[in-house]
């Protein structure tokens, strides 16, 4: 019989929590069982094993921030949401660095999986920013690759503890803001 207050939720929610501590490549059954109080074979009666717990802490990450993406832009446009957009994106990288790798290079099984359901959900919100910038419709996947890669990079990196050097961080990332939106409304066609 499952342990009492343990069930699927509950069990993600441990695992993301502890790989935000550990680190995603970190977390293990082990860990985690070790974390919720039960032997690692009673994870079994709340999920499928390592796999499926790696995805639903994906899926549970992209809704996370897609949650916050869409909470922060709502009310702006233009500069003032992709400002939002990129510092609500960057404060969910930063303040949960585990969970958010294990969104990186997970494949959605097919268009009802959580994770296309949540990954669609944060585009959305990209997208909505970037309609301010009147974009051609043939650039709108360029524009959000570029906005992903450069939010995503800066994010990840400065979760690494990569910014070594005596810039502030936080006057580079607004630069940052500054640059992609000056680009933006380079590429725009209003």
């Amino acid at each position: 019989m499952p342990r009492a207050g343990l069930d699927p939720a509950a069990v993600v929610a441990a695992g993301a929590a502890l790989a935000d501590e550990v680190g995603f490549a970190g977390l293990t059954m082990g860990l985690l069982a070790e974390r919720v109080g039960v032997r690692t074979p009673s994870l079994y009666k709340h999920i499928a094993g390592q796999d499926d717990l790696n995805r639903r802490i994906a899926a549970l990450a992209l809704a996370e921030a897609a949650d916050a993406v869409g909470a922060a832009v709502q009310g702006y446009a233009g500069r003032d949401a992709l400002a939002a957009a990129a510092r609500a994106f960057r404060d969910f990288v930063l303040t949960h660095p585990g969970r958010y790798a294990a969104t990186i290079g997970v494949e959605p099984t097919g268009p009802d999986d959580p994770i296309a359901v949540a990954g669609s959900r944060l585009l959305d919100s990209f997208t909505a920013v970037l309609r301010a910038y009147t974009l051609a419709p043939d650039e709108m996947d360029h524009a959000l690759r570029a906005l992903r890669s450069f939010f995503h990079g800066f994010a990840t990196l400065q979760s690494a503890n990569a910014f070594q050097w005596s810039a502030d961080v936080d006057e580079s990332f607004e630069w940052l803001i500054t640059l992609v939106d000056r680009g933006l409304r380079h590429a725009s066609t209003g």
